[in-house]
């Protein structure tokens, strides 16, 4: 559902958290879930406000982060949290300079009926960051909605989901940009304990230089937005997921083809899906990146390339063997 436009205005009133969400990490989990339990509680809809595009790509366009999900894979990951409804506040300038106040009369009292807001213990929101959670208890105090504010932490434990709490502050808090530096440094394992899921990256599967074929290893190339965060230079192991929902095995280079290529502004996507042989191009491919097996390198012949590529194949599959074992116990537990 899209404000302005539509507004539920639900009569039994909500129980909303507010945020960019980017990643729909633990963390953000870990505030929904409050949110639907407070709902139940006393008998509201649950509730997630986010928006159409990062409020920093507005703000402060020149230094915005990259994003860890696009708007649709950010429903999408909303959804399976269980909220009953999801607003998507259009974001432009003109809701940049809107007052903090304004905002909470107009979207959370007049379109939501809020009886209460759960959000994390530093949430800032309005013109200037002016809105925080006392500002929040203040106007919900003369407004007829509660406001609890929640501290998220976690070990960040590199092997699997982390546990989250409240009120323990000798924890890293979880957060986006915690991820994003992970991902940055190629730790997509430690990634994946704060999310909570492997890391995603998802494209158009585009026409490449064929050079994958012609060594041996055809691979698809992943057209990704440059708004995305790309993860360090390197070959990973993961997974393929296509539209119709079969996975693959996958071995995935990300890179400038230092072999090829003395220079390159931009890094590739390519992934070379194991046991497979079928047309991938213009369907949207999506790969999960479980592991790092080894940095960018330059080789000095093509044979040590192809020696190396079947060497990335045999340790994916020994990866993917013994992440796939871990992730289930780790989830279980």
């Amino acid at each position: 559902m899209y404000y302005p436009g539509e507004c539920p205005a639900p009569p039994e009133g909500s129980v909303v958290t507010i945020g960019a969400f980017d990643g729909v990490h633990l963390g953000h989990r870990r505030l929904i879930e409050r949110v639907r339990r407070t709902a139940a509680e006393i008998g509201a809809l649950s509730c997630v406000v986010t928006f159409d595009k990062h409020p920093a790509s507005v703000v402060r366009p020149d230094s915005a982060p990259l994003l860890l999900t696009d708007l649709d894979q950010k429903l999408a990951l909303l959804e399976a949290c269980g909220a009953e409804l999801t607003l998507v506040v259009r974001f432009d300038a003109e809701r940049a300079s809107e007052r903090a106040e304004d905002f909470v009369a107009e979207v959370l009292v007049g379109c939501l009926n809020t009886r209460a807001v759960v959000v994390g213990h530093d949430f800032h929101f309005g013109r200037g960051r002016e809105g925080d959670v006392p500002l929040l208890q203040r106007m919900g105090a003369r407004m007829g909605f509660d406001v609890t504010g929640i501290r998220l932490v976690g070990t960040g434990l590199p092997e699997g989901p982390a546990p989250v709490g409240e009120g323990d502050q000798s924890a890293e808090p979880i957060s986006s940009t915690r991820i994003r530096r992970l991902i940055v440094a190629g730790d997509v394992r430690g990634a994946a304990a704060l999310l909570g899921r492997w890391y995603e990256l998802r494209g158009l599967v585009g026409h490449g230089e064929k050079r994958g074929r012609e060594l041996g290893f055809p691979t698809a190339n992943l057209e990704v937005s440059k708004e995305m965060q790309i993860c360090a230079d390197g070959v990973y192991a993961g997974w393929y997921l296509r539209p119709d929902g079969t996975r693959h095995q996958t071995a995935i280079s990300v890179g400038r083809q230092p072999t090829f290529y003395e220079s390159r502004p931009f890094s590739l996507v390519e992934a070379h899906l194991l046991d497979f042989q079928g047309d991938l191009y213009d369907e949207v491919g999506t790969v999960e990146l479980v592991a790092r097996l080894r940095g960018q390198e330059k080789f000095a012949s093509v044979e040590a390339l192809i020696d190396q590529m079947s060497s990335d194949v045999a340790q994916t599959r020994r990866t993917l063997a013994m992440a796939s074992v871990y992730w289930e116990a780790s989830s279980s537990q």
